[in-house]
């Protein structure tokens, strides 16, 4: 008898684009939060894609994309690549995601082999251990009473099933009316051990980059977010550059904060550390956040 997929497992499935042609990939999708697809799905799907069109001893350095339109969750998304350039030490790609005939999203990424280099790095800000925070399951319902919808800690809790992700603070629907300082920090990993493939690490940790990044955000105002009703927001781009090996089923800290906001739009960057403090990840990200009026 097999035994029931583990939501790791599901997600890990979803995160496996089909090969339907030498350079075309059909993705599916989880269920939504949102009415429409989760960013972080459309573009981890997507530079699973480019990374199965490059040599395997090239990994991503660089990712920089644009999110189009609204994704159907509904709809397979079909991706198609674009051989850019092979090069002796970088290949590069670009992806679009396409849904009833236009477009939805656009990566470019690039690819280097391993070279030795230069060492510096930021050093890892103070942040409490991991162990000693709350899960999801222990920290969402305490805020439910907050959410718009009834109906949405039963989907957080599972949106979050397949990644243990906590927060060092209380999120932002935790303080509604309440400016803080516009920084937050989250620890996450797989909630399962993962295959010692490293474009699959780098892949779900570009899934969980686009979950909490303009936290920070609402944080500068007080602001709970989609999930209270007080503000609309989407994701307008995504860039993320890889420093350094890691993995994503170990404990990795994204610390996060907005340096500004204005014209309906806000800017959010992100670092992830490993939990010896190697500097792993950049993010920055650019996001719609609107005040709903009336």
């Amino acid at each position: 008898m097999n035994e029931p997929l583990t939501p790791l497992d599901d997600l890990l499935t979803v995160l496996d684009p089909e090969q339907i042609e030498r350079d075309i990939f059909r993705g599916t999708s989880r269920p939504s939060l949102v009415p429409r697809v989760f960013g972080g799905q459309v573009a981890a799907q997507a530079l699973v894609a480019a990374g199965r069109t490059v040599p395997e001893d090239r990994l991503p350095h660089s990712l920089h994309s644009y999110f189009l339109r609204p994704g159907d969750p509904e709809v397979p998304i079909v991706y198609t690549v674009d051989r850019i350039r092979d090069g002796r030490s970088f290949t590069t790609r670009r992806v679009v995601a396409v849904q009833h005939g236009r477009p939805i999203f656009h990566l470019s990424a690039s690819f280097q082999t391993h070279e030795e280099g230069l060492e510096h790095q930021e050093p890892m800000p103070a942040a409490p251990d991991p162990l000693s925070l709350p899960t999801a399951a222990e920290m969402l319902p305490r805020h439910a009473h907050r959410f718009a919808d009834p109906q949405l800690l039963d989907r957080l809790l599972d949106a979050r099933a397949a990644v243990d992700l906590r927060y060092a603070d209380e999120p932002p629907f935790a303080k509604v009316g309440e400016p803080r300082e516009a920084k937050s920090q989250v620890w996450f990993r797989t909630n399962g051990k993962l295959a010692d493939d490293p474009l699959l690490h780098i892949c779900l940790a570009t899934y969980v980059s686009d979950m909490t990044l303009l936290d920070s955000v609402l944080l500068a105002h007080g602001r709970g977010g989609w999930a209270v009703g007080d503000v609309v927001g989407a994701s307008l781009d995504h860039a993320m550059w890889f420093h350094r090996p890691f993995r994503a089923d170990e404990w990795l800290l994204y610390d996060q904060e907005s340096p500004s906001a204005s014209g309906g739009r806000a800017l959010a960057r992100g670092r992830i550390f490993t939990e010896s403090g190697a500097l792993a990840v950049s993010v920055i990200q650019e996001g719609l956040v609107r005040v709903p009026r009336g």
